[in-house]
């Protein structure tokens, strides 16, 4: 089912990124268009692309940069948005999918992106590059644009999964203060929990439980931990890293990428209304230019999947060619970084930690 295209020169002087050009809504061509982009970028970036290979071929032909760039992997098959994931596992290794993933199984690649269905994206990942030791359910990790001063937060989960007890929490915490340390340069990263309130007697009993969990691990695992955060603080300065359950967490994001667009829209709407506020848009242009720039989701697309043995970022299905190239950027950083292997690392010493003082903790918790 492989077939070879262009070999990459010089492939071991560069960080090779896995890219399921199928499955997205634009279709290959913004596929190729983004990494193209990158390569443009980021002359350390090689490719391997998968999907068919006579379209992959001519679309990559058209982009001088990508010459010696790119191996294209040729599968038939595409995983669609409509795809049951159980469907997937059983019947998708023909998938350009399968095959991006199996390049970072395989160590020829050291991530993998995809614009592809969300829920086979995880199933395959956890089939193929098989959960992290002391890891119970892997999750979703976003940047999500706050008033902090390295311009965003991270938040997890935000749909891995619907559920999480006391315990996945206490990990999602885990893995999102690693992301915060190697994604945004943050030493001490602050770690809020997702609470309906900030008070201590509020919340659900796995929510209490999981308070006492990480309070018991922030001191060992090098985080400070603020405690129980409401949804007001998701963009604020409170924390740098939100945690919540999968549930919640995509019904935020959904929520902050509609209110996101609703603002664009009533704003362009405003600056039409009348020629003085036309006057004014164009008075404002720079500044506003710089705002569209600021909460534009495309420049921060990609969720990374946390807990597997491997890198796999999840474009969004409806990313062009500059949501492709965020998500590529986002993939490149994190490998050159060693990602995966810190993480691993991290949540062994949390693994070790729970069965020690974080559960005498949880304990105390469930008698008060």
């Amino acid at each position: 089912m492989t077939a070879q295209g262009d070999h990459i020169t010089s492939r071991s002087d560069r960080v090779i990124i896995s890219v399921d050009a199928m499955g997205g809504d634009a279709g290959p061509a913004a596929v190729v268009a983004g990494i193209s982009t990158s390569a443009t970028k980021n002359p350390e970036i090689g490719f391997i692309l998968h999907g068919p290979s006579d379209e992959l071929t001519r679309l990559v032909a058209r982009r001088k940069n990508l010459r010696g760039r790119v191996e294209i992997r040729h599968a038939e098959d595409v995983v669609t948005m409509e795809d049951k994931p159980s469907h997937v596992m059983r019947h998708g290794k023909g998938s350009s999918m399968w095959s991006a993933l199996d390049a970072v199984r395989a160590g020829e690649a050291e991530a993998a992106v995809s614009c592809g269905n969300t829920g086979a994206l995880m199933a395959l990942s956890m089939m193929r590059l098989r959960k992290l030791p002391g890891v119970n359910r892997p999750a979703i990790a976003v940047l999500w644009p706050s008033r902090n001063p390295q311009g965003f937060n991270v938040m997890l989960d935000v749909g891995a999964d619907i559920r999480a007890d006391a315990d996945d929490l206490l990990r999602f915490a885990l893995m999102g203060a690693s992301y915060a340390r190697n994604g945004l340069d943050l030493p001490r990263p602050r770690i809020g929990l997702l609470n309906v309130g900030t008070e201590e007697h509020k919340g659900r009993p796995e929510l209490k439980e999981a308070h006492a969990l990480i309070t018991a691990a922030a001191e060992q695992s090098k985080f400070d931990f603020v405690g129980f955060v409401e949804g007001g603080d998701i963009p604020g300065d409170i924390c740098d890293v939100i945690v919540t359950d999968g549930f919640t967490g995509n019904v935020a994001i959904k929520t902050g990428e509609g209110t996101a667009s609703l603002i664009g829209d009533l704003l362009r709407a405003a600056f039409r209304y009348t020629i003085l506020s036309r006057l004014a848009s164009v008075m404002a242009v720079t500044s506003l230019r710089r705002l569209k720039k600021r909460i534009d989701p495309r420049r921060v697309n990609g969720g990374v999947f946390l807990g597997l043995n491997g890198t796999v970022v999840k474009s969004h299905g409806s990313a062009d060619a500059t949501g492709v190239s965020a998500a590529v950027k986002l993939a490149f950083q994190l490998a050159q970084q060693g990602f995966t292997e810190k993480l691993k690392a991290r949540v062994a010493s949390g693994a070790a930690l729970t069965q020690g003082d974080a559960t005498s903790a949880s304990a105390e918790a469930n008698e008060n």
